[in-house]
């Protein structure tokens, strides 16, 4: 192996003389990949950080930092645009980005693949106790935070809301993020907030250990209608005991969350970071709960869009079977 140069003070000095002389070989450039995550008080931020650190410490070549953001919508923009490398996502909206719709009508981003799907959120609609709200059409009429602009918290509020009727004409509609929505609920500057969110997620945790919270549980001719309406819905159970107050399981929508890239990474680096993510998963697993959802199987079972080339290596390497909808 050809030597390295640097030019000292008196000359050239070879990295084996550096070596020598305890000073060590100079470091290696290391490619850096943005991870487009969302707010600080959700979980994509967090999960978005975990990912970064497996990437740091079992990706050669590679360094990574999780981005905060507006989250989903905002997110598939930043794959679109190559500012970001890898983006969180709500299936529903990483679903409309890449087939055009929805959100994207008239902006179809076919350059959006799959890596993995994290773990479901769970939609969220919480109130004080004594605001007197135990329903969803006891919104109409109330000050709603709908999330923040750009996020999938919106893109499911107006879908849930839509299918049952309900208008944001009928709501004083505020678009926060998760932790300005807890703040306006524990300042009574709003009524009640929706969150799309892993959990359990701080933002409410918080809220729960200073105020008595409800979380507003959906009837069964409303969740049936919500699913009607956005196929990426189903049904899942918010446990008792997840924050204060909540004594009993909650059925609530739930919905996929979907690591992205854009098919204009390498195979190399996709496979590198898949294959990383799922060997070291613990890891993921140490940083938030919700990362226990994380797993082959939810993966293929739960992506809207096609896996990207290297991710399916990965897959089909340990013995995984790809469905064929989810090859480009």
């Amino acid at each position: 192996m050809r030597d390295t140069l640097l030019r000292g003070p008196k000359g050239l000095i070879g990295t084996a003389a550096l070596i020598a002389l305890g000073l060590g070989a100079p470091a290696l450039a290391q490619d850096q990949l943005s991870i487009a995550t969302g707010g600080t008080g959700g979980v994509y931020f967090p999960m978005g950080g975990g990912l970064a650190e497996i990437i740091n410490t079992h990706v050669d070549g590679y360094s990574a930092t999780a981005e905060v953001t507006g989250a989903s919508v905002e997110n598939m923009g930043l794959i679109a645009t190559g500012d970001a490398d890898l983006a969180i996502g709500l299936a529903d909206t990483v679903a409309q980005a890449y087939g055009g719709t929805g959100r994207f009508e008239g902006q179809q981003l076919p350059m959006v693949r799959g890596l993995a799907s994290l773990y479901a959120n769970m939609v969220h609609i919480v109130a004080l106790e004594s605001s007197g709200i135990t329903s969803l059409d006891d919104l109409r009429g109330m000050r709603v935070s709908i999330g923040a602009p750009g996020s999938g918290t919106e893109v499911n509020t107006a879908a849930i809301l839509e299918a049952n009727g309900i208008t944001y004409d009928d709501i004083e509609e505020q678009r926060l993020n998760f932790n300005e929505t807890a703040d306006a609920l524990a300042n009574g500057d709003i009524d009640a907030g929706f969150w799309s969110v892993g959990a359990p997620t701080s933002s409410i945790l918080n809220l729960a250990t200073t105020q008595d919270i409800v979380i507003i549980a959906l009837t069964e001719e409303q969740l049936a209608a919500a699913m009607a309406a956005d196929s990426t819905f189903a049904t899942t159970t918010l446990p008792a005991g997840t924050y204060n107050g909540v004594d009993e399981d909650i059925t609530v929508l739930g919905i996929p969350n979907v690591l992205t890239v854009s098919s204009e990474m390498s195979d190399d680096l996709a496979y590198a970071i898949t294959s990383a993510m799922f060997e070291n998963i613990a890891e993921l697993r140490a940083v938030h709960p919700a990362a226990n959802q994380t797993t082959v199987e939810f993966t293929l079972d739960a992506t809207p869009v096609p896996l990207h080339p290297g991710a399916i290596r990965y897959y089909e390497e340990i013995g995984a079977t790809v469905p064929d909808a989810l090859r480009p």
